[in-house]
């Protein structure tokens, strides 16, 4: 009898050995998103203040067990962290990352150059006038410098230029512009360079693949590259909804920046499920369009079809990012649930929308399961 219970035991250590060895190659184990795309590309979210204070604690619970890379917000742009000058505030943005430093994660600087939140003073004198170009030079200069240069070694990639490009390829004409004319995103590159040579370098833009600003883009970053400034990869922000872009604008776009020499990554990704005014398709904060009941149909939940829809077209995109896995270093998701999301109040405000991957009880959507299953099963 003890010889037949010593072989049992053989047998069942043996299958439960296999078993364990079948789920570490095939992602059995893996029920994550982290976990499943390890080895492809690094999966991120965006932290808000409450979540970076870790006052939101069942946010903050979904962030260490599903994402291995952050972006914060608001707190590292120049406007909050230099709201006057010379005076630095980096109370957030020293716990943000130390927030990704004690838990191993992909830190992400967002971001540097942006005409959004940049501070007024940027631009003018203690009379109000416009600045030199000079002045502006020297004052870009100083703020990356400082900001950079304080978290070396630390944020692994700064979105060191965002939102540079219009919808029809041009260069915005923000104070930036009007003050140093293009140049300004070449000097902002160099600097980032030269206060952390180590740190990766992204230009970060949205609606990347309409065709006429995804070849301004592309025409912008091989200029700097031709000029000999460093830039890493090209942010594709991804706030799309389910029926525009088509993946084949998609697919192009991602091919154009890669053919450049440079990563890809996507850096701010959500899709809407409501429907959206044609011409408020962009992610330009500005525009906003008055509440009408027709743009937000879904006050009391998601029905079936809109959930198998939301979940076809993540599965969708994510497969173009697998079979680009060898460009792709990171997906970051825009939030970290439904009830946070910014697509709640653009470009219609006041709707209920579910864009992301977790809802408003911070519980996983179906969708989560449809990707790791996903990146579990792929195969090119």
């Amino acid at each position: 009898m003890r010889r037949k219970f010593n072989s049992l035991q053989t047998l069942f250590g043996g299958a439960l050995a296999l078993a364990v060895s079948l789920g570490a190659t095939t992602g059995f184990a893996q029920k994550t998103l982290k976990d499943a795309y390890a080895g492809k590309f690094v999966i991120g979210t965006a932290m808000n203040a409450q979540q970076i204070n870790e006052e939101d604690t069942s946010s903050v619970r979904v962030i260490k067990e599903n994402f291995n890379a952050i972006v914060a917000e608001n707190c590292m742009k120049a406007g909050p962290i230099q709201p006057k000058e010379g005076e630095f505030d980096f109370t957030l943005a020293d716990k943000f990352v130390e927030f990704g430093v004690k838990n191993n994660m992909h830190v992400t600087g967002h971001c540097l150059v942006w005409h959004s939140q940049a501070p007024r003073w940027f631009f003018t004198d203690s009379l109000g006038n416009q600045v030199s170009p000079e002045v502006l030079k020297e004052r870009m200069k100083k703020h990356i410098y400082t900001v950079v240069g304080r978290y070396k070694g630390k944020v692994k990639g700064w979105d060191v230029v965002n939102e540079a490009i219009e919808d029809d390829g041009s260069y915005r004409k923000s104070k930036y512009y009007q003050i140093l004319g293009e140049d300004f995103i070449k000097y902002a590159f160099q600097y980032a360079h030269e206060a952390d040579p180590n740190c990766e370098l992204y230009y970060n833009d949205y609606s990347e693949a309409i065709p006429a600003k995804r070849d301004g883009i592309a025409r912008m970053v091989k200029k700097l590259k031709d000029q000999g400034i460093r830039i890493d990869a090209v942010g594709m922000q991804c706030h799309i909804g389910l029926d525009y872009p088509t993946l084949a604008e998609y697919e192009d776009a991602i091919k154009t920046y890669s053919a450049l020499g440079v990563k890809v990554m996507v850096t701010e990704m959500d899709i809407s499920v409501l429907p959206t005014p044609e011409w408020g398709r962009g992610a330009d904060i500005a525009t906003n369009v008055a509440y009408q009941e027709k743009y937000n149909p879904y006050t009391k939940g998601l029905p079936d079809s809109a959930r198998v829809a939301l979940e076809n077209r993540y599965s969708d995109f994510f497969k173009l990012f697998l079979k680009y896995d060898d460009a792709f270093t990171r997906v970051t998701v825009w939030g970290v649930n439904d009830g946070l999301s910014w697509k709640n109040g653009f470009p219609v405000r006041g709707r209920t929308d579910y864009p992301l991957l977790f809802d408003r009880k911070n519980e996983p959507k179906s969708v989560v399961k449809v990707l790791v299953d996903l990146a579990n099963n792929y195969k090119k």
